[in-house]
């Protein structure tokens, strides 16, 4: 006879280890790439001082934030001269365990890492600001495979802010945006580097990485491509951008949405239910939200259900809270700081300068939002459909340096640190222009 303790034993082994994988950060937005985690038990308030710092680690300039997996903490850093750096750390302690550098020297407006590693079973995926695209085997550390996804299908001079890309891991595919002349979204064997299939050019150079929705059922890859930017192809012929939906298993293009304005498109689009997307901006239009039915042949239609210029995020995606959007909406001409908006199109509230959001990070866990500000600051929020409901903030973030050569290269400064965060077993990851840091946000 089964002794019922083991058996209970077991299962309760079985349930923390679920629980911990759960609560791992492997790539860029999270487990679902939507910006949400399932870890609960988080602290609601935080002392005069601010949260607990578990430990910082040097690293060079950026916007590139880090992911988690098994207690192991990855992040693609970058030194010009050299190339991209994927660097991996404990997260328990900070202590770097390992590095792997890839030969990839080039200068470019904003310097340093600007994407967010995947990782998946032993392999960490990277995608550098020039292009290169690698898998690295985490175990030894060795490099598996490299592409570039830029020159590979003849790209010449960079976009004006270069390479963003964080790849998409599906099935046994690596997905990442190309847009080089001879490419749009390309997927490459996970563990060969082989191109599976591969789309024709599809428009305007953007900055998008590829996310996974669920259209009528299906999986549909959706890619946001830019209109054109009058500032970095002044006197090209003006032409919108597109969102656009493919079929993960041939790369087809199954529907298109061809009115899209934002001619610096960072954030990817955002499943909102019942086949609706919201696609958010910065430049132009703020936001639009499209809906995609699937017809009785089995075609696609899309429809336009709003799109205004008073909600939209520069460089993330929204984080969607029982069916209200929160975006940082500040760019260039626009201040309205975190908004909230529900699925309708309707604001609710906006915090303007009273306090600044602009560029930062968010993360929905435990019915609470975790926000850096873009400059120095991180909060803990309760998501209100009211009004800003602040539970917590400090100090945390630091200011970088400047490189005064000219304005289209500057540097850190407190309005520059706009790296995604991570969340995984308790622990807040956040880098500015200088470090990495770990911060406690458990019970």
């Amino acid at each position: 006879m089964k002794n019922p303790l083991i058996i209970v034993s077991v299962i309760l082994l079985l349930t923390i280890a679920n629980s911990v994988f759960a609560q791992d950060w492997p790539q860029y937005l999270g487990p679902d790439r939507n910006s949400t985690s399932t870890q609960k038990n988080l602290l609601r308030t935080w002392p005069v001082t601010g949260p607990e710092v578990l430990w910082t680690a040097n690293i060079g300039i950026g916007y590139g934030g880090p992911v988690v997996k098994d207690g192991k903490v990855y992040l693609l850093d970058r030194i010009d001269s050299i190339g991209d750096i994927m660097r991996s750390f404990e997260l328990a302690t900070g202590k770097e365990l390992w590095k792997s550098e890839i030969a990839s020297p080039g200068a470019f407006p904003f310097p340093g890492s600007r994407s967010v590693p995947t990782i998946e079973g032993n392999y960490v995926y990277g995608c550098g600001a020039v292009g290169d695209l690698f898998c690295i085997d985490i175990k030894t550390h060795q490099l598996v495979w490299h592409k570039n996804i830029w020159t590979d299908f003849s790209g010449k001079e960079l976009p004006i802010w270069a390479i963003s890309q964080c790849p998409l891991i599906y099935k046994n595919m690596v997905v990442v945006s190309s847009h080089a002349p001879e490419a749009g979204v390309v997927a490459y064997n996970k563990l060969t580097g082989d191109v599976v299939w591969k789309t024709p050019n599809l428009g305007n150079e953007t900055y998008v990485s590829p996310v996974v929705v669920k259209i009528s059922g299906e999986d549909h890859i959706v890619m946001v491509t830019s209109s054109t930017n009058p500032f970095g192809h002044p006197g090209a012929e003006k032409t919108p951008g597109n969102i656009i939906g493919i079929d993960p298993a041939t790369g087809k293009a199954l529907w298109e949405y061809k009115n899209w304005e934002c001619h610096i498109s960072v954030a990817n689009a955002v499943a909102a239910g019942d086949n609706k997307l919201l696609v958010v901006g910065g430049y132009e239009l703020g936001c639009v939200m499209i809906k995609v039915d699937k017809k009785a042949d089995g075609s696609f239609g899309v429809t336009e259900l709003f799109k205004h210029n008073d909600f939209g995020d520069h460089t993330k995606p929204p984080v969607l809270v029982n069916g209200y959007f929160y975006g940082q909406f500040s760019t260039n001409g626009k201040r309205d700081g975190l908004v909230c908006m529900n699925k309708n199109g309707k604001i609710m509230w906006k915090t303007k300068n009273e306090p600044k959001f602009d560029k930062g990070s968010m993360i929905l866990a435990d019915g609470l939002i975790f926000a850096t500000d873009g400059a120095n600051k991180l909060y803990l929020i309760a998501p209100d459909t009211i009004a800003f409901k602040p539970l917590a903030s400090a100090d945390l973030l630091k200011a970088g340096g400047v490189d005064s050569r000219n304005r289209m290269t500057n540097f850190g400064g407190p309005t520059q640190n706009w790296a995604p965060i991570a969340l995984a077993d308790g622990k807040l990851l956040i880098r500015d222009q200088s470090r990495l840091f770990c911060i406690k946000v458990v019970q």
